[in-house]
């Protein structure tokens, strides 16, 4: 059987401090950072920038807006450095409905974070909506069933995707190799490369106040973006890791992995949930090959392709090198660092 390790470090400080992270070290960022100008984040912007207190306090919503953007501002002016050449980024970033001083407005985080991008010299690519469940009773803002002053309900986020310079080149056999056991199922690939997603807030890393404070994305959402846009021990960078959900669907899927977290209260979170890897990732596999079985007995036209690993119904040559590696225990290496043993999973 063949066997890989990956190695997850957290770091608890800010990301404005990933200067000593090598350049050209990251293939994916995957991330959820603070939303401006969200009521739940105030006050961890208002301790990073006094002038971000004195704004929301005085009302000058615009003001807040773009302070609060200055500071996530310096995080993004670091990934063209740690970045590789084709590297991905993916930023998970909801808009923002606020009433201050009588004035009800849209704040938009998606378009200033884009902006900011795009002025680093990333290029930008199509974006997804996700769009979340709510359990709202009532869902009217402003007159309700009156024109002209009632308001759109906003009920989804963005995943906004960057790349670093050309489309990523992969020159080694080796690479060829880890990208070809990385492939996507072709239903799985026409799932995932959608640009509107319905994703549920389902297995989350954690419950009650912490799980609240950090509004941690559901697992599913960093799962599908490692898939799409990094290979077999990639290296993915989480500046803004909070409860660790990025690192551990790195961990599931063979991905090594770097944290950047300010506030170390959410992070302790993250080795209680080290135990459940290796179950979750079997779990996970399970489901995968699942679903793929389920397409191929639903399949109208003969599947002419075989994986070469236990020879699967496949749809496309692409397919034929797909494995998959599941955590068999995980270890402590030193504070803050632990490393994950894969074996692959026979099918």
């Amino acid at each position: 059987m063949i066997a890989i390790e990956t190695r997850h470090e957290t770091h608890i400080r800010s990301a404005e401090n990933m200067k000593e992270l090598p350049e050209n070290s990251v293939d994916l960022v995957v991330t959820s950072p603070p939303y401006p100008m969200i009521g739940m984040w105030d006050t961890i912007f208002a301790k990073l920038d006094p002038a971000i207190a004195q704004a929301l306090e005085e009302g000058t919503a615009r003001k807040a807006f773009f302070l609060m953007h200055e500071k996530l501002d310096a995080v993004w002016e670091e990934l063209p450095r740690v970045m590789k050449e084709g590297g991905i980024v993916c930023v998970n970033i909801g808009d923002a409905t606020r009433s201050m001083n009588g004035r009800f407005e849209l704040h938009p985080n998606a378009a200033r974070i884009t902006e900011k991008m795009l002025a680093l010299g990333l290029s930008a690519l199509p974006s997804v909506i996700w769009k979340k469940p709510t359990n709202a009773p009532n869902k009217f803002l402003g007159s309700g069933m009156l024109p002209v002053n009632a308001y759109v309900t906003l009920e989804h986020e963005q995943i906004l995707i960057f790349r670093k310079g050309a489309p990523r080149f992969f020159e080694t056999s080796e690479e060829r190799r880890r990208r070809a056991e990385s492939a996507l199922f072709y239903e799985e690939r026409n799932r995932l490369f959608s640009s509107f997603w319905e994703v549920g807030g389902k297995k989350q890393l954690l419950s009650g106040k912490n799980r609240e404070r950090s509004a941690a994305f559901p697992l599913e959402i960093p799962l599908r973006l490692i898939r799409m846009f990094s290979v077999r021990e990639d290296t993915v960078l989480d500046p803004f890791l909070g409860t660790g959900t990025t690192q551990f669907a790195a961990a599931m899927l063979g991905r090594n992995s770097i944290g950047f977290e300010i506030d170390a209260s959410l992070v302790t979170d993250l080795s209680d949930t080290l135990a459940s890897l290796p179950a979750t990732s079997r779990d996970s596999i399970e489901g995968r090959i699942a679903r793929h079985e389920d397409f191929v007995k639903s399949s109208k036209t003969p599947l002419h392709y075989r994986t070469e690993a236990g020879g699967i119904p496949v749809k496309t040559r692409q397919e034929e090198g797909i494995r998959f590696y599941a955590v068999q225990k995980t270890s402590r290496l030193q504070k803050g660092v632990h490393i994950v043993h894969h074996t692959e999973y026979p099918l």
